[in-house]
Formats: structure tokens, sequence, C-alpha cells
């Protein structure tokens, strides 16, 4: 929590009015049992009924004036609880937008999207109970106990006893009960990454009749998180109890011994229960004090958890000088460029070829050859272990993020379209774009389905098919004009007839350079070059008939699709 305290500094008037304001409310608390001890002593007993009504009002005046201290502290707590957690959350929603792909898959989103939502709750939560009873709380039994000594030093001894044994069973819940208010939030994450993938793939698990299979992975979780979170309950349920019966044990010991005093004349009846009452309240306090460690334990836990993604630093740096690009250099350039995703084989590996701008190229290999991991490396969502990747003679680590990106249309493997609307949709690339631009995107894309751009799109593009969800993709990408267009397998749901007219009208686009991955030769035998890619390795380049004489894997590929006289 101590490393979160940078998120609080605009509320330092609230950190500070708030908490005076519960600690005076705490102040006035202490004092109503010295006024029922007059009231017993001097009015009752003395049948003074005046002063009794004298001191009735003081009572009315005091929980008056203590009801007002508490209201301007609980606002002052949710005021700043909500407006911090509101500065949490979106300072860690930024964080996560500048880690790269490596880091965004070790973490992985279910981890991630717990970590935006119940653990910030909790730190929320986490704020406000302790503006309102950190102070109050012990405030309260240390009151309560000067004023024990106050009235009658010899019994204040069994209060100091009760509170040192209130003390010991805090710490022991606390220490033992934050390992698994850890472990839960854990599993929280697991059982949120298998509720997305159930979701998300609702579809191919109702068509393989696995929705048996599923409800007992998801239930074996849950009852893991159950089995957690019924041991850490049973600690949390130690505490009061415990409490209850030191608390009363200590009450009867008042009340035995004070009862010989009272007797003997030592003390007056008000006095006893004036400490009754003291004991009361530093029971109260400890219940109160109990419920906050566990609430401090689980926020705690929580605010670990934060800070551990915010501890995770970008292995893509940004270079804030910006590169300067060459018009007469090659569009896209690898120099021996070898990348791996860990610690295991190298998924690229010595790869070296160019593509020259305004040129149409294709690159094709078997599943797991590395085509996409390519791609990524051009965009530098990841960085190349070894070797220079450069976009307009540049080197992509010299570039500005919004520099290179903004030069490239990317249209990705999965059609990813959000909702709202066509027209929103189209300004991605360029948010400033008139109807006419975005019309003469959709109509090169071939998209023929939309009639108007304030046309809906339902959540992930659902309302779409596949084929007409890549076409909006491949419009999104075609609209601001940039100098290079990526399309990963961006065909793969077209028929043949519209992706001949598709291609056709992207080649009659000047001053762009396309790269198309595609698992069917036929879309691009007519490529100014195509890279072949095999196992991490550059296999071959050049045209289709180059290729076909001089790259046997390539041969084998289009064997495999198309007869030898059509190829």
């Amino acid at each position: 929590m101590f490393k979160l305290r940078r998120f609080l500094k605009e509320y330092k008037l609230q950190l500070i009015v708030g908490p005076l304001c519960k600690l005076t409310e705490a102040v006035l608390e202490l004092f109503v049992p010295l006024v029922m001890a007059g009231i017993i002593d001097n009015g009752i007993l003395k049948n003074d009924t005046g002063y009794i009504l004298k001191m009735g009002i003081v009572l009315v005046l005091l929980a008056a004036a203590g009801l007002s201290f508490a209201l301007v502290c609980q606002y002052m707590a949710s005021y700043t609880s909500q407006g911090a957690g509101t500065k949490i959350r979106d300072a860690l929603f930024k964080h996560i937008g500048t880690l790269s792909h490596k880091e965004l898959d070790e973490i992985g989103t279910p981890a991630l999207i717990t970590r935006m939502t119940s653990d910030i709750n909790a730190v929320q939560a986490n704020i406000a109970m302790t503006m309102r009873l950190l102070l109050r709380a012990p405030f309260l039994i240390i009151g309560a106990l000067f004023m024990a000594c106050y009235i009658n030093p010899g019994l204040s001894l069994i209060f100091f006893g009760a509170s040192a044994l209130i003390g010991i069973i805090l710490y022991f819940v606390m220490t033992k009960s934050l390992p698994f208010y850890k472990a839960v939030q854990t599993k929280l994450d697991r059982i949120s990454l298998l509720s997305r993938e159930n979701l998300a793939g609702n579809r191919v698990i109702r068509a393989f009749s696995k929705q048996k299979l599923q409800e007992e992975n998801l239930d074996k979780e849950a009852r893991q998180l159950a089995k957690i979170s019924v041991r850490v309950g049973r600690l949390s349920a130690l505490l009061n109890p415990a409490t209850y019966l030191i608390a009363y044990t200590a009450v009867i010991l008042i009340l035995w011994f004070g009862a010989g005093k009272v007797n003997s004349g030592a003390l007056l009846s008000g006095d006893i229960v004036a400490l009754v009452s003291y004991m009361t309240q530093i029971l109260l306090a400890m219940i109160v004090l109990a419920n906050l460690v566990v609430l401090l334990s689980r926020g705690s836990a929580s605010a670990a958890r934060i800070n551990e993604v915010f501890s995770v630093e970008s292995s893509v740096k940004e270079n804030e000088n910006g590169a300067v690009a060459d018009k007469n250099a090659p569009a896209v350039e690898f120099n021996d460029v070898s990348f791996s995703y860990g610690d295991g084989d190298k998924e690229l590996e010595n790869i070296s070829f160019k593509l020259e701008r305004n040129t149409f190229n294709g690159i094709i290999g078997t599943t797991g050859s590395g085509k996409t991991t390519l791609l990524s490396l051009i965009m530098r969502y990841y960085d190349a272990q070894s070797g220079s990747v450069k976009v307009g003679g540049a080197d992509v680590r010299d570039y500005k993020f919004d520099d290179l990106r903004g030069k490239i249309g990317v249209v990705p493997q999965k059609s990813v379209l959000f909702s709202g609307t066509v027209r929103s949709n189209m300004l991605w690339q360029k948010p400033d774009a008139d109807d006419e631009e975005i019309f003469e995107a959709l109509r090169i894309a071939q998209v023929d389905f939309v009639d108007s751009l304030d046309m809906s799109v339902s959540r992930g593009g659902l309302n779409y098919s596949g084929g007409q969800r890549q076409r909006l993709c491949i419009a999104r990408a075609l609209v601001g004009s940039p100098e290079l267009i990526i399309l990963d397998d961006s065909f793969s749901a077209l028929d043949f007839a519209t992706e001949k007219a598709l291609r056709t009208a992207l080649l009659n686009r000047k001053n762009t350079t396309y790269i198309v991955v595609t698992q069917r030769c036929s879309t691009i035998m007519s490529a100014d070059k195509i890279l072949v890619l095999e196992d991490g390795r550059l296999e071959g380049e050049g045209t289709h008939k180059q290729l076909l004489k001089t790259c046997p894997a390539y041969k084998e590929i289009c064997l495999s699709q198309l007869k030898e006289a059509e190829l």
C-alpha cells in the first residue's frame, strides 16, 4: 500500500481533515461514560432531576456533534478512496498500454483484468476504511485505558491485560491470513482465464459437446478457491469470539473487584458503570480493529499485485528523438535478424532481405514458420535479439512509436472490430478522415454491404460474417493512405472472386508498399517479391517463376494447392 501513496497527493486536505474529524468523534465518545457516571452519582442517587436533564442535554449534544464529525469523515473517505482508485485504474491502464507483447504474454490478460477490477476495488476499500477507522480505533483503546487509569489505577490493570491479549490475537490472524488472500486473488486470475476462454470459445465448446467437461474444469477451480476462502474465513472467524471472550471476562473481573471497592467506599457506583462502558468501548474498538486488520491484509495483497504490474518495464523502449526516413531507401529491410520468444528455439534465425518501395510482396510458409513473428518485428511489437529491422531506411528502434506505426496500416490475422459504428471503426488510422476518403477505402476493400457509415458494429463485429469483418479491417488499414500496408493472412475468409477483385484494386493504388502473408500461393503468384519461410529460416526469395526453379519448399507448397500446369 505504501508504494501507492503517490496517488493520494491531490487529497492531502481530505487525508488530514477526515481522520481528524473521526478523532474528534472518538474524543467526544470518551466523555460519554464520565457524563453517565455523573448522572448516576450526582443525579439519580441524589434525586436531582435538574442535573439529570442538564446532563441529558449534554449527552444529546455530544451525540449530535459526534454524528456531524462522522459524516464529514465519511464524505472525505469516500471522496479520497474513489478518486485515488480512479487514478490508480487510469495509471495502471496507461502503464499496461506501454508494455510490449512480451510482457503482456507473460502476465496474461485474465490476471490484468483481475488487477484492474477486484484488486483496485480492494485498495479503494482499504483507503476508505483506513481513513475512517485506523486512527479512531487505536485512539479509543488508548483513551479508554487512560480514562480507566484516571478512575482507578488498580482496576485499569485488567484493561491493559485484556488489550494485550486481543492485540496478540490480531497479530496472529493478520500474519496467517495474508498468504491466503494472495492465493485467493491468484485463483481469481485462473477462474477469470477459464471464464474468458469459455465465453470466447462457446461455439467451439458446443460444436464438440464439451459443456460438461468445461463445467467440471471450472467447478474444480471454484472448489479450490472455496477451500482457500474457507481456510481464511476460519482464521477471520477466530477474531470476534476470541475478542468477545477476553473483553467480557474483563467486564466480569471489573464487576467482581469493583463491587468490593464500592462496598468499602473506595469507588462510586457511577465509576463502575463508567469502567464497564470503557471496557465495552475497548471491545468494540478491538472488533473494528480486527475487521480492519482483515481488510488491510486483503488490501495489502491486492496492492502488492498491482505494484507487480507497475514494476514491470517494457522491453521495447521508445526513442524520444525520433528517426529520419530516407525516401530512397527500401521500404523494409532485415539484416541478419534472429528472434525467440523465450529461452527455447529461435522463431527467426539470420533473416536478411529487402522490400522495395511501391511493390507488392508476399510471405508464404508452413504453419509455425515465423510469418506473423516477422511482421511483429516490423511493427516493433517485439525487438529482435540480434540484427536490425529497418523501415524507410531507419532502424525501427530509432522511431517514435506513433511515427513508426503511423507509416503502417495493419490488418491482423484475427479480424478485430470494436463496438460502435462503421465510421468509428474506420477512423483509427486517421481520426480526421472525411466520408469520401472512408468510402474510397471501403470501395477498394470490396465492402459492398455498407450503405451508411452510421451502421452499427456490435461487440467484436459479430453482426458481420467473417469475410465481411476481414474486408472492414482491410478498409480501416487503407484509410489515411499509409506508406506500408501489412495484411496478415487477411484473405482467408474471402472467396476467390472477391479476393481477385480486392487484389486488383490494391495494386491500382500508388505510393504504397504491400506485405501479404498468406497460405494461398495463388494470392501472391503475381507479387514483385515472395519470401519463403521454413522453420524460422528464409528458404528463398524472388518472383514466382524464380522460386519454382530455385526453392523446393515453395514448389512443394504450390503443388499441394495447384496442378503443375496451373503453376
